[in-house]
């Protein structure tokens, strides 16, 4: 399952009231460690189907969501479960750091 496009009007829909974990990735195109991570982002969607789902919400294009959960510094990755923040992470890692992280978190 490839990553899914999250939106301020979808975001309560897609992420929030979601059975399963969610984790969302605040980027934006101009952000070279955000493309970075995204292909990595996309191979762990993938591999992790049917245990997390991973969104990503563009915050040039969604400022209502960005400035909800104070992102101030992108890539900045947050975990939901039950429609609250279980963990964050800010920054660009390595896909393996990625993978351990949503693991632990998941």
């Amino acid at each position: 399952m490839a990553t899914m496009k999250v939106t301020d009007a979808s975001f309560s829909q897609d992420v929030l009231n979601s059975s399963e974990p969610v984790v969302v990735d605040f980027w934006a195109e101009w952000c070279g460690p955000c493309r970075m991570i995204g292909p990595a982002l996309e191979e762990i969607s993938n591999e992790m189907a049917g245990k997390v789902k991973i969104a990503k919400v563009n915050v040039d294009e969604n400022p209502q969501i960005a400035s909800q959960f104070g992102i101030r510094s992108i890539p900045a990755l947050m975990m939901f479960k039950g429609g609250k923040v279980v963990a964050q992470k800010v920054g660009a890692a390595p896909k393996g750091d990625l993978s351990k992280w949503i693991q632990a978190s998941a």
